[in-house]
């Protein structure tokens, strides 16, 4: 049996699979031979012109280049640079539209030529027999050269595959595509050269067998190769019939060699490499002449122009520019250019598209010549689309899936196998655009692949990173081991303990005892530690005896009890004087008043340096209190009650102090006529005075030392009112607690106004601070007219303004303090047990508040007789005695008790203008 070469040699041929026979219409462009298209005054050189990675950009903007100066630069056997067509400036470096049927653009390399075309130092291989292959590879590398076929394959990389590797190159003349005729035309002006090159890639490969496979439609092209070739080149020219696509790689290996190349394989996997014509003549000139591919053989072809033929076309060249200068006329109605040929050809979005590595055609064709299909129609699935397909595929299924976009099923119908001749889409009546549909399908599934390869290398970046870091913890906790068995040995060995075990021991005694014992959390430790010392305080407060100021105290009311008396004297002196002389009564009285008020004045000093120095600096509205039974247990409720009482008593002394004189005067009330049958003494009266003041001071203080174990809150600036006696065994209610209190503060009043208030018969105390005259007489048990109340309070009003301006020249020398920060009234004493209404309650208030004032009123005449002591902080008079057993009418009570404290600042004028008389004799 013979093998492949001999079959070859001995001129058989092997046939493919379907195929098609359309109009060549290669004779408008055959005819003449190659001509030069010129420089244009741009060149627009895209990155990739490849099939791989794009390389380097080496220069800038601005950067003067000249021809066959490289651009870009890569490492990479896939990566092929591009040079610069022709000498000239680098005016941008950005985005432009490229020659590829999505249109899209990609960075390219903008040059204004100088067409000076000045060339730069080149390497060149005349004697390239003598260089080692590697060599050859590398140089044919750096001049750029890629396939010329249009598939854009990296020449130096397919030459490195084949390599060792096969017995027959195949060299690719055939040419199939309508109209092109690049390679025909270069093989009968250029045939010397391209055997040449053949030859540089025997040199390089070493084949058993070379092969030029070339269509029997060429017949000038044929008989030049055939001039150039000798014997001793072993090289074989062999002539195939004319079937389009026999020029496709798959197809002519399989007519040359009968091998059929497998699916998703290259040709070197069956022994056999091709290069195309173009390539070979490109290969010639870079190792021979130095030149690095800046300009190939296009084809312009087509009725629209006017001149047809192949031209050397720089590399960048815009296809404006060509059309431009070979007298393109287009078709109004059909303005279509394409590049390619008629079955794999695609049309140009636009005109300034630049020329590359793989563009071997420019068509041009009018309406007639290249009738467009504008719509289609549904599959009749008449199989002819199957019957010439040269892959042997199902072009039927693979239509219907890419169109699905089920690209698994693509890729099981193998449409990685389609060479996209476009065969299909010409037998198809229903004028389905198939080529358009697997295009799309392949573009979507190579992207897809390069994802899954992206996150295929992620994953094994990961994994890899994932196995450093355990290595990396394990080395550690290996370190670390050893270190701490070296570090006990080396203490076991010095008779030290071991420091960590000695830690861990600490640290689980710790957790036993914790779990032994009881948390309390930081807060709830503070507040009990708070609250016991607090108790302990308190017992000791509670266990202290009173310290000597008591006795200071007393001394001081000796020397002002012996002050008193000689007062005393003097105004019974005024009062001889008085009855000797013949004066009017007015007069009489205005002594009396003087009199009365020097004496109140006295005993107001005396009260006032007797006064706790607790007292703040803020004014506070002092009242008297109640005692309260601190023996009791001590609750909050109670406790704030106890706290209130406290501050009540120390209220009480304050109240004994000076009374003040220039506070803002505040409108007096009437107050009823009080019942003064008992004769006075103003001696008695004024010793009596004393005495109730001192007991008072005392009471209070006893009262602070038993209460000071309570915390009794007081805010100076609000009107605190005196506390009442309350059973604290009670429970309390919020409402309940309310009414007590003010019950409580009654009470508290009327102790006060027991032990501290004079009966205020002849010389009642003049409230300075206000504008106080005496009211009118009222009946209490009778009804009150409102316009008559309202008259009676103006006339008393009346007078007790002119009482006060003619006390007022007789006590100028005074100026007591009037603490008017508060007007406290004492509260009544209610019934708790009773439920609350607003309305009742505030008529209680006033019968308690009347109560207490004639309680306070009977026992302050059993006490003093001349000089009641006012209390300038608050407008307290002594009330009307009330029945209490009648309905009291709120309007009623109000009119009652303003009648009331205007009597009593009317007894307060007259003694003030009578201390004042005193004082001035």
């Amino acid at each position: 049996m013979l093998s492949i070469i001999e079959q070859i040699k001995q001129g058989k041929l092997w046939d493919f699979h379907g195929g098609i026979h359309p109009a060549e219409n290669k004779a408008l462009s055959s005819k003449q031979p190659i001509k030069a298209a010129g420089i244009p005054h741009e060149l627009v050189l895209p990155l990739k012109q490849h099939i791989g990675s794009r390389g380097d950009i080496i220069v800038n903007i601005g950067d003067h280049v000249l021809k066959g100066q490289p651009l870009t630069q890569g490492d990479i056997a896939m990566c092929v640079p591009i040079h610069a067509p022709s000498s000239g400036t680098i005016t941008a470096i950005e985005q432009r539209t490229t020659a590829h049927p999505s249109g899209l653009t990609d960075l390219c390399i903008v040059i204004a030529t100088d067409n000076k075309d000045t060339w730069c130092y080149a390497t060149q291989y005349p004697d390239y027999q003598d260089r080692d292959p590697a060599e050859l590879i590398e140089a044919i590398r750096l001049a750029g050269i890629a396939g010329l076929g249009g598939a854009g394959f990296p020449t130096a990389r397919k030459l490195q595959g084949g390599l060792g590797n096969v017995d027959i190159l195949i060299i690719n003349a055939a040419e199939c595509e309508p109209y092109i005729t690049a390679d025909d035309r270069l093989m009968q002006d250029y045939a010397d050269e391209v055997i040449e090159g053949v030859r540089i890639l025997r040199h390089i490969i070493a084949p058993k067998l070379t092969l030029i496979g070339i269509e029997d439609n060429k017949p000038e092209a044929i008989k030049a190769l055939e001039a150039c070739v000798s014997e001793d080149d072993n090289i074989i020219i062999r002539v195939i019939p004319t079937k389009y696509p026999s020029g496709s790689s798959k197809q002519l290996v399989k007519l040359l060699t009968g091998r059929e190349v497998p699916s998703q394989a290259r040709s070197t996997s069956i022994g056999v490499i091709m290069q195309n014509i173009g390539t070979a003549f490109a290969i010639k000139r870079a190792i021979v002449n130095g030149e690095p591919l800046i300009e190939r053989v296009v084809t312009l072809t087509g009725e629209a122009f006017k001149q047809r033929g192949n031209v050397f076309a720089l590399l960048g060249t815009p296809i404006a520019y060509l059309l431009e200068k070979f007298g393109y006329q287009a078709d109004k109605k059909y303005p279509r250019v394409i590049i390619g040929g008629s079955l794999m050809g695609f049309t140009l979005p636009h005109a300034n598209v630049p020329i590359t590595k793989i563009t071997n055609c420019i068509l041009t064709p009018k309406r007639k010549e290249l009738p467009l299909h504008t719509y289609e129609m549904a599959c009749i699935r008449c199989s002819a689309c199957a019957d010439v397909c040269p892959s042997s595929l199902l072009p039927q299924q693979l239509q219907w899936y890419a169109k699905d976009k089920d690209y698994g099923k693509c890729e099981e119908y193998n449409l990685s196998d389609c060479i996209e001749c476009g065969a299909c889409a010409y037998v198809c009546p229903s004028e389905i655009p198939l080529v358009q549909y697997y295009r799309q399908a392949k573009a979507e599934i190579w992207e897809r692949k390069q994802d899954e390869m992206s996150a295929e290398r992620a994953r094994q970046r990961f994994e890899a990173k994932q196995q450093r870091m355990e290595r990396d913890k394990a080395d550690r906790e290996n370190r670390f081991a050893k270190a701490a068995t070296d570090r006990r040995q080396s203490m076991a060995a010095s008779g030290g303990d071991d420091a960590v075990a000695a830690a861990i021991a600490r640290v689980k005694a710790k957790q036993a005892a914790a779990a032994t014992t009881p948390t309390i959390k930081p807060a709830v430790a503070a507040a009990i530690a708070k609250a016991k010392a607090k108790q302990a305080a308190s017992t000791s407060e509670a266990n202290v005896e009173p310290d000597n100021s008591e006795m200071a105290a007393l001394r001081k009311q000796r020397k002002l009890q012996a002050r008193e008396q000689k007062a005393a004297k003097h105004a019974e002196l005024m009062q001889q004087q008085q009855a000797d002389t013949d004066q009017p009564s007015a007069q009489n009285t205005d002594k009396k008043d003087a009199v009365a008020a020097a004496v109140a004045r006295a005993k107001a000093r005396k009260a006032a340096q007797q006064a706790p120095t607790a007292i703040d600096a803020e004014p506070v509205a002092a009242e008297p209190v109640t005692k309260v039974n601190t023996d009791a247990a001590v609750d909050p409720k109670k406790a704030a009650v106890a706290a209130a009482v406290a501050r009540a008593k120390a209220r009480k002394a304050a109240q004994q102090a000076p009374t003040a004189i220039d506070a803002e005067p505040v409108a007096a009330e009437p107050a009823t006529e009080v019942k003064t049958d008992v004769t006075v003494d103003p001696k008695k009266a004024a010793v009596a005075a004393a005495v109730a003041r001192a007991k008072a001071r005392k009471a209070a203080q006893q009262a602070q030392v038993s209460i000071e174990t309570q915390a009794p809150v007081n805010d100076a600036t609000t009107n605190a009112a005196p506390a009442a006696e309350v059973n604290t065994d009670a429970a309390v209610d919020p409402k309940k607690a309310a009414v007590a209190a003010a019950v409580a503060r009654a009470k508290a009043r009327k102790a006060a106004q027991q032990a501290q208030v004079s009966i205020e018969t002849q010389a009642p105390v003049n409230d300075a601070t206000t504008n106080a005259a005496p009211a009118a007489e009222v009946n209490t048990d009778a009804a009150v007219d409102p316009k008559k109340a309202a008259v009676a309070a103006a006339v008393a009003r009346a007078k007790a303004r002119k009482a006060a301006q003619q006390a007022q020249v007789s006590i100028e020398t005074q100026a007591p303090v009037n603490d008017a920060t508060t007007n406290a009234a004492p509260a009544a004493e209610v019934n708790t047990d009773a439920a609350v209404d607003p309305k009742k309650a505030a008529v209680a208030a006033a019968v308690a508040r009347a109560k207490a004032r004639k309680a306070a009123q009977q026992a302050q005449v059993s006490i003093e007789t001349q000089a009641p002591v006012n209390d300038a902080t608050t407008d307290a008079a002594p009330a009307a005695e009330v029945n209490t057993d009648v309905v009291i009418d709120p309007k009623k009570a109000a009119v009652a008790a303003a009648v009331a404290r205007a009597k009593a600042r009317k007894a307060a004028q007259q003694a003030n203008k009578a201390q004042s008389n005193i004082e001035e004799e």
